[in-house]
């Protein structure tokens, strides 16, 4: 009896430790990415040595894995319980809940932030394999928020990618979510719920956007057309890859040049990133004045940048960088490229605060709805793979317009 009893103390004392471990690696790892994590600087944070880390993660990679691996299984308990609900817009308010309620622990009460999964990309095989089974798994409970007879007009594959537009609200609320109190945690998510339930469309709002020529979008001749070419390769390349993945080797191979001539034109992989990023913000402002340009209201406009900008990622010119690729950057740089991106949802949110001031958009909260949006054509470059048949041009039906018009209406 009381061997059985210290060999109970003893597993709990692991299990304890094993958690602790877990908690520290996943605060470095959403400051650090996979890239910056170490094994000592989680050893560091919870005053063990290197080697005590190791008895109960051999290698980084482990480490990293099994922090992933905790927060996908927290988002499949969350999405589990939400799809209990009987209806869809109850079940959507369910997850929602349950998410920001774990936020605002995280904010108010010290408990372990969820790691950023999307950088399970960088991780090494076999445990980018492993990972990537389980956001699989849970991938396919989130879409039963759509398992109703009323949407039984939805195909899968319009299922499949109104489930990565959600998700993708889910991963880059954190990046924005900071700028509000925890007290206000659930009015944010009140405004979300609305948003994506009945979208920002006034009742006689219709989608039929007015078209913008892709190659208006793109760089189109002399040295801008070069990089980018080569920029192009390079955000497919870490797209697909991760930051790891994307050795400067591959970025080479893809571009046929060699080793040299890339460091001729980017002095180290980082400067590669933020040049990704930095043409990625430049498309994005482009679509946007674009748009501006355009007659009719600012429903009209907007309609037109989100599904320029949604067809733009799956033509021969996209895809635009995943944010994915932030948490790779040192915290200095990612900072700045944040910036970029909140002053591109900056812009957003004045077309979308003027439409509400016309008459043309409905009363929403301006501000949360073009980082909404933001995030939704950020998604929209992984659309290709989840829906493999879909045609650039029909794009943006299937995933910009759900964002806007509401993702359980047709």
């Amino acid at each position: 009896m009381a061997q059985r009893g210290a060999t109970a103390r003893s597993t709990d004392r692991f299990a304890r430790k094993r958690e602790a471990i877990l908690d520290a690696a996943t605060r470095i790892l959403n400051r650090k990415g996979v890239k910056g994590l170490t094994l000592s600087d989680a050893a560091a944070a919870v005053d063990l040595s290197t080697t005590s880390v190791t008895y109960y993660f051999k290698r980084k990679d482990d480490l990293a894995a099994a922090c992933i691996g905790r927060g996908v299984q927290a988002l499949y308990d969350m999405a589990e319980a939400a799809v209990g609900e009987p209806t869809p817009e109850a079940r959507l308010h369910a997850l929602l809940t349950l998410y920001f309620e774990r936020l605002r622990q995280t904010a108010v009460e010290g408990a372990p932030p969820l790691p950023v999964i999307s950088d399970m990309r960088a991780l090494n095989e076999p445990r980018r394999d492993e990972a990537a089974q389980a956001y699989g798994r849970l991938f396919r409970k989130v879409r039963q928020l759509f398992d109703s007879p009323e949407l039984a007009w939805m195909s899968r594959g319009r299922r499949t990618a109104r489930t990565r537009m959600l998700l993708e609200q889910l991963f880059w609320l954190p990046n924005w979510l900071p700028k509000y109190d925890p007290e206000d945690y659930g009015r944010v998510r009140d405004r979300m719920h609305d948003i994506l339930v009945n979208g920002v469309a006034t009742a006689g709002g219709g989608w039929t956007p007015q078209p913008i020529r892709m190659t208006e979008l793109a760089s189109r001749e002399g040295p801008e057309l070069a990089r980018e070419t080569f920029l192009l390769a390079a955000t497919k390349l870490i797209n697909r890859r991760g930051y790891r993945g994307a050795s400067v080797d591959k970025i080479s191979a893809e571009l046929n040049v060699t080793k040299g001539s890339f460091y001729h034109h980017n002095d180290a992989k980082d400067d590669l990133v933020v040049a990704c990023f930095e043409r990625t913000f430049e498309v994005m402002r482009r679509g946007q004045r674009l748009a501006m340009e355009l007659p009719g209201n600012e429903w009209d406009r907007l309609c037109a940048c989100a599904a320029a900008l949604c067809e733009f990622q799956l033509s021969e010119h996209g895809p635009l960088l995943r944010t994915s690729a932030l948490t790779a950057l040192p915290e200095e740089m990612r900072r700045v490229m944040v910036e970029h991106a909140n002053r591109v949802s900056d812009r957003f949110a004045s077309m979308i605060s003027d439409g509400i001031a016309e008459g043309s958009i409905r009363p929403v909260d301006p501000v949360i709805a073009a980082q909404m949006l933001n995030a939704t054509l950020n998604a929209c470059a992984d659309l290709g793979y989840l829906v493999p048949d879909v045609r650039p041009k029909a794009a943006p039906a299937v995933f910009a317009k759900p964002m806007m018009m509401g993702v359980f209406r047709q």
